[in-house]
């Protein structure tokens, strides 16, 4: 009896399954150079909030001009702008050195509102030209949050002494603020009704006799029409009312060939084109000086004292 041996059916082995390929995620240029600035994905946010915020303000308020939208709404948009960080934080003040700087933030900050958009730069720096410190000043913004103020200062040229009062003034006369007496700067002492409108003119004198402007110690503006100088030595030298300073120059030359300031001499008067007298402390006499600085013969004349007042 045969019977039938069955073969057993190899076992198939499993192949395994093909692993999906994972998607290679590709980093563009861009984003090599976000992540290569020195600045966190927070700060970077806040600034494109800040710029998208602006560009939408600048848009809604070019709109609201262009379609006639009461102001109520553009101050709106301002205000709103003002919560999202566009309002003054920092006020950056360049240019200042003798004027008082919490009088330049007082002025910055007298505004109706502290909104970027809203400030009226043009306003403050009318407000600052009123001070006489300020030659000039330059308003800008620096948004998101800085008012930027440059200053342009006038610089002193002399004290101005009138009813007993001091000023320090530039070169112009404009008055700079009020000096004490036991603070006097070492600048040159102008006096007399008027000296300070007459700066301009007495710089220009000045500057004629470059050798005597080191030692004139004051000047004083008599009867509205003329200088007298004071020098350091002590001498007083009268000036004509026309051709002052040919005069100066006369004196300077003279002064120069042969000294006449230091050597006693009281008071000098050149207001005769053609001479110069001179008197001496306690003389009763003045005396014309020659060329060579020397006194010629005393003169008939008796010499009358100085006064403040005299002509």
């Amino acid at each position: 009896m045969s019977r039938t041996i069955k073969r057993a059916t190899p076992v198939q082995q499993r192949r395994p399954a093909p692993r999906k390929r994972q998607p290679v995620k590709r980093v563009s240029s861009l984003d090599r150079l976000v992540a290569a600035l020195p600045v966190s994905q927070a700060t970077l946010h806040r600034i494109a909030t800040w710029t998208i915020t602006g560009a939408g303000t600048a848009l809604a308020l070019v709109a609201a001009s262009w379609i006639g939208v009461p102001g109520m709404i553009g101050g709106a948009i301002a205000e709103g702008a003002s919560r999202a960080g566009f309002r003054v934080e920092q006020i950056e003040i360049t240019g200042l050195h003798r004027m008082d700087r919490m009088t330049v933030y007082a002025v910055a900050l007298d505004q109706k509102s502290t909104a970027m958009t809203r400030l009226d730069l043009d306003a403050v720096r009318e407000k600052l030209l009123r001070y006489g410190w300020i030659a000039d000043a330059h308003v800008s913004r620096r948004l998101p949050d800085t008012l930027l103020i440059d200053i342009v200062e006038r610089a002193p040229a002399a004290v101005w002494q009138d009813k007993g009062e001091l000023t320090l003034i530039d070169k112009d006369g404009v008055l700079l603020e009020p000096v004490k007496r036991e603070a006097m700067p070492e600048l040159p002492l102008v006096i007399g009704d008027g000296a300070d409108r007459e700066e301009p003119g007495y710089q220009a004198l000045l500057a004629a006799a470059p050798a005597l402007k080191p030692r004139i110690k004051a000047a004083t503006w008599i009867g509205n029409r003329r200088w007298d100088l004071t020098f350091e030595s002590g001498e007083t030298l009268a000036l004509p009312e026309e051709g002052a300073q040919s005069a100066l120059v006369s004196f300077a030359e003279m002064d120069g060939a042969r000294p006449l300031l230091g050597k006693g001499w009281l008071r000098f008067d050149l207001r005769d084109p053609t001479k110069l007298v001179a008197r001496r402390p306690g003389a009763t006499l003045a005396h014309a000086i020659s060329d060579d600085g020397r006194p010629a013969p005393a003169t008939t004349n008796a010499a009358k004292p100085h006064s403040g007042n005299e002509g």
